[in-house]
């Protein structure tokens, strides 16, 4: 399945290597969203050059379209999108918050109605894991009840105490799975890690007795689930530092769904090794780049005749050949092009900083990478 290897810490701050069927992944690492079995505007061979080695992708979208089962046949998730690094497939948890007005929860699942056709669609933990089997990714979730803030504690407790529940019939399910062996020629290539979620929102006690119980699962890798639903920065960082001593240290952690620089700065300095968000890609296609002095809005005037890089310290695909103006042009005449090179930058400056995280917990200067990446960047620009 995978191993966890530390290579030395920080403080709290991790270096790692995550070792998977499809190769290795240097910790800690962001991985870019590749929802539907692509990662917007960005073709699988630019997103390697960007120093991306693991995405995620989603169980539930694929489920709808095309089919698990189109997947399988055509050789699985990895042959599919002709990704050959490691892939790891959200559950479907999240889609219990984002799609809250199109479904309804009960101790069996959630029922849905399909954003795409209005069909009726029952997603248990059991299809949800069937679902991930047949996808092939290298790594797959539990399926979680992820509640938005505020909540109230009794709310809070009841999703997480069916979240544990869940997890077990994932566990079993999954187990099952891996003791009858590939459905066929393309699915379970390579044997899958199944990750638990921890819920609880922002309640300490919730935390706690929700990492305590899952421990006792013992899962393979852990992942902080219903962060960055609205809570604030300040809260998502006691959530981790409540959570983080309750989880074991010799495997990996994921804060799913985060997200800004900063956000992951912060995270990191608390013990956390894995990150996903769809912010360098949706940012992009609403003309807003990453720099390492803040934010670049290619829309603004002030870049039409501009012949600099979105980021003169960048060493990227657009920042090599093309301008501000140009891209600003772009824009303006709604080019695909433009999201397409912007998603390129946009995702090469979070691999750039991940890169200079890994270095810099290496050599025992994260601190000071942190402070002097955040005094160097600002909100806006």
């Amino acid at each position: 399945m995978i191993d966890f290897e530390i290579i030395t810490t920080d403080e709290n701050a991790r270096r790692g290597v995550l070792h998977t069927p499809h190769g290795p992944v240097q910790t800690p690492v962001f991985m870019p969203v590749g929802t539907n079995a692509t990662v917007k505007m960005v073709a699988p061979d630019r997103l390697a050059e960007t120093g991306t080695t693991i995405i995620l992708s989603n169980a539930y979208h694929l489920a709808l379209r095309p089919g698990e089962e189109v997947v399988r046949r055509l050789g699985g998730l990895h042959r599919f999108m002709n990704w050959g690094g490691p892939i790891i497939t959200d559950s479907g948890g999240f889609q219990v918050l984002s799609l809250a007005k199109l479904r309804r929860v009960d101790d069996v699942g959630v029922r849905f109605q399909s954003h795409v056709d209005g069909s009726a669609i029952l997603l248990t933990p059991e299809r949800s894991i069937e679902i991930q089997n047949a996808l092939g990714a290298d790594i797959v979730m539990c399926f979680d009840e992820c509640v938005s803030y505020p909540v109230e504690h009794y709310a809070a407790r009841k999703a997480m105490e069916r979240t544990l529940t869940w997890a077990r019939r994932c566990r079993d399910t999954h187990r099952e799975a891996e003791a009858r062996g590939p459905a066929g020629p393309a699915a379970n290539e390579f044997e899958q890690a199944l990750f638990g979620i921890v819920q609880g929102s922002v309640f300490p006690d919730l935390r706690a007795e929700c990492a305590d119980r899952l421990t006792e699962m013992d899962f393979p890798g852990y992942a902080l689930g219903g962060c960055s639903v609205g809570e604030g920065p300040e809260l998502m960082n006691e959530v981790i530092e409540l959570t983080l001593p309750h989880l074991p240290s010799g495997k990996p952690r994921y804060l799913m769904g985060v997200g800004a620089p900063e956000d992951i700065l912060e995270a990191v300095e608390r013990g956390i090794d894995m990150f996903d968000c769809v912010m360098p890609t949706r940012n992009a296609r609403g003309a807003c780049a990453f720099s390492s002095r803040g934010k670049v809005r290619l829309r603004n005037l002030q870049y039409r005749l501009s012949d600099d890089p979105i980021d003169d310290e960048c060493d990227c695909y657009a920042c090599r050949n093309f301008c501000r103006g140009y891209l600003r042009h772009l824009f303006n005449v709604k080019e695909s092009l433009a999201a397409i090179l912007t998603s390129i930058h946009n995702i090469r400056f979070y691999q750039k900083m991940m890169e200079g995280i890994r270095a810099a917990i290496i050599k025992q200067e994260f601190r000071e990478f942190k402070q002097g990446f955040l005094g160097h960047y600002r909100s806006d620009v």
